[in-house]
């Protein structure tokens, strides 16, 4: 691992480090696991600016408190049917989805 000024490494080169170079397949299971705690903290954050419990958006979108938490919590899969009812109904807003190649 390179060092830059002040003998610090890069993030990029952590992971590399930790996880291997992209493409292996510790790095991306590392990459998956990383993108569904992101979608659970933006879920948090959508709803808490909502100034909506996890009780109140469950209802709003028809599922339980429980399955809400486990979504925030990185504990749970979640189908894209159910994040596109989560985010329209229990969110009052639109997905937009994204590829990178």
């Amino acid at each position: 691992m390179k060092k830059g000024k002040n003998n610090l490494t890069s993030f990029a080169e952590h992971l590399d480090s930790q996880y291997g170079k992209r493409g292996s397949t510790s790095r991306e299971k590392y990459e998956q696991e990383f993108e569904a705690f992101r979608l659970g903290v933006m879920l948090q954050e959508l709803r808490k600016e909502k100034g909506l419990t996890q009780e109140e958006l469950a209802e709003k979108c028809g599922t339980t408190k429980t399955y809400i938490s486990r979504i925030e919590n990185n504990a749970s899969d979640i189908r894209l049917s159910t994040l596109m009812r989560i985010i329209q109904e229990g969110l009052g807003g639109h997905l937009k989805l994204s590829v990178d190649l």
